[in-house]
């Protein structure tokens, strides 16, 4: 029985340099769960090309929609654990516990976390017609006339919704939520105004403020975005508010820890490259380039805990 042992601890040493230095032995695939053309999948094909630069193998977008995130991130929680499958998750991923009844996979005990690509914060945008020209005359307007004004958003579990419901409740606010089929169409109602308001990611809200179609009040990271140097961030009016998504590399749970370690190596180093720094920046990314498995880890257990509870507070309950 010892000499058994023995041959098997030998035999699992000597799999993990070969994996080591075999990896990759075919092309990655990122998966990311919605739509092409969105900014979550532009994000992960600029990773993707540069990865392919520095990696033997491609670095392949696979985009896999349906039932919010649930189709794509399902695919890669029941997917091989041979280090060439990644899900490209955002803050949607951690909220699916209090919005999918029945979920088929634990977002956080299902997943390891790989490497954090950097945190995206979003651009609060008004009405052109609505009579705020400043995020206190905004706060100010939505307390004076209670229920009457409504925000969209990308759906119930959004970015869009988090930002929402986080700032009804730190600036005690009665709004309606219109839940949208994407951001798209909520931006669209709210250029028509339909809605008041739509509080949406900096890579998709940069350009529509510069052209005017909308009017963009607040940023809501803790400080002014680069591209919109002139619009404040809305903890200058509201301290602590501080709403954003984020675009993580996560695999399946028993992937090895030598894939998922080279993995992270070749992300942050491609994060890390000035080139692809800038690109992202321009989408209004935080880009991070140092972060490790265990971080992305721990960072996935903090933001379930915080998104889910706002939820549940605000009275969101699963489909």
């Amino acid at each position: 029985m010892r000499r058994r042992t023995l041959l098997a601890a030998a035999g699992a040493l000597a799999v993990r340099p070969a994996l080591a230095q075999s990896w990759p032995s075919q092309p990655i695939r990122l998966v990311v769960p919605y739509a092409a053309g969105g900014p979550t999948d532009v994000a992960a094909r600029l990773l993707a090309e540069a990865l392919s630069a520095t990696l033997p193998q491609r670095v392949i977008v696979e985009n896999r929609t349906g039932a919010g995130t649930v189709v794509g991130t399902g695919a890669v929680a029941s997917g091989p654990r041979d280090g060439h499958t990644f899900l490209v998750a955002t803050v949607a991923h951690v909220v699916n516990p209090v919005l999918v009844a029945n979920l088929p996979f634990d977002p956080v005990e299902d997943f390891r976390g790989v490497a954090l690509m950097g945190t995206v914060p979003q651009v609060v945008l008004v009405s052109r017609d609505l009579p705020a020209r400043t995020f206190p005359e905004l706060l100010a307007l939505f307390r004076s006339r209670p229920g009457e004004f409504a925000y969209g958003s990308a759906g119930n579990g959004s970015a869009q919704h988090l930002a929402g419901e986080l700032l009804k409740k730190q600036a005690g606010l009665d709004l309606i939520h219109v839940p949208y089929r994407g951001a798209a169409p909520a931006v669209a109602d709210l250029m028509a105004g339909q809605v008041a308001m739509v509080i949406d990611s900096a890579a998709t809200a940069i350009p529509i403020a510069r052209s005017g179609q909308a009017r963009a009040l607040a940023v809501t990271a803790p400080a002014r975005l680069r591209p919109l140097p002139a619009i404040p961030a809305a903890a200058e009016t509201l301290p602590g508010y501080d709403a954003y998504t984020w675009n993580a590399l996560l695999a399946r749970a028993g992937t090895p820890a030598e894939a998922v370690d080279r993995m992270n190596q070749a992300s942050n180093a491609a994060l890390g490259g000035p080139d692809l720094r800038a690109r992202l920046e321009d989408l209004g990314i935080t880009v991070v380039a140092d972060s490790t498995p265990p971080k992305v880890d721990g960072f996935l257990r903090s933001e379930a805990a915080k998104w889910q509870r706002l939820l549940r507070e605000a009275g969101v309950r699963a489909d």
